[in-house]
């Protein structure tokens, strides 16, 4: 009971922050002539102090838990703690890449794929890559990129939006991780903000 009410809230609280952070925008039919360079200039700090933000919070959770809570599952079905953190390693690189039609991901096949048991050293390593991909796009993708409609899920955006949203998934990912330390008995280091 004690772990379906905690990933219960977790997931809740999770969904609503999305929610509250990231809500509709009004679709952006500008000409990129139209909008000065300090636009897309502004837009990228916006972006990047963002996942700089992701990247302090996502290490503090990370560090918390002890080498041996890495394999740790709630259930059977569930992702380790370690494949919470590679999986969002995966797919935020991929999903960037292939949106924005770049052939630089770092995990481009499987075989390229880390393997399902990472110990915290390898999960620090493949987060710092991912961490690093994510910086080099947001200060390398040319600005038309950043309105260029895409869709995730059925929904249309422009590419920057899209960047927040892959945030948006490691919060999720960080959330669940967050429910494992507490079922480990550990205190998660309270939410540092901005």
């Amino acid at each position: 009971m004690k772990t379906t009410l905690l990933l219960f809230t977790s997931l809740l609280a999770g969904f609503g922050l999305c929610y509250i952070i990231y809500p509709k925008t009004p679709s952006l039919n500008i000409a990129i002539d139209d909008i000065e360079e300090t636009t897309f200039d502004e837009r990228r700090k916006e972006l990047k102090e963002a996942w700089e933000a992701s990247k302090r919070f996502s290490f503090k959770i990370l560090e918390q838990m002890p080498e041996e809570g890495f394999s740790y599952k709630y259930t059977p079905e569930a992702m380790t703690f370690a494949e919470q953190w590679r999986h969002c390693c995966i797919y935020t690189c991929n999903m960037l890449a292939g949106r924005f039609n770049l052939d630089n991901s770092p995990y481009p096949d499987k075989s390229q794929y880390p393997p399902v048991v990472l110990n915290k050293i390898e999960v620090k390593a493949e987060l710092t890559k991912m961490y690093d991909y994510v910086f080099n796009l947001i200060e390398t993708l040319p600005a038309e990129k950043l309105l260029e409609t895409v869709s995730l899920g059925g929904e249309e955006m422009p590419g920057w939006r899209f960047i927040y949203a892959m945030e948006n998934h490691i919060i999720h990912h960080r959330g669940s991780c967050v429910v494992y330390l507490r079922l480990n008995d550990i205190v998660p280091i309270g939410y540092f903000g901005w």
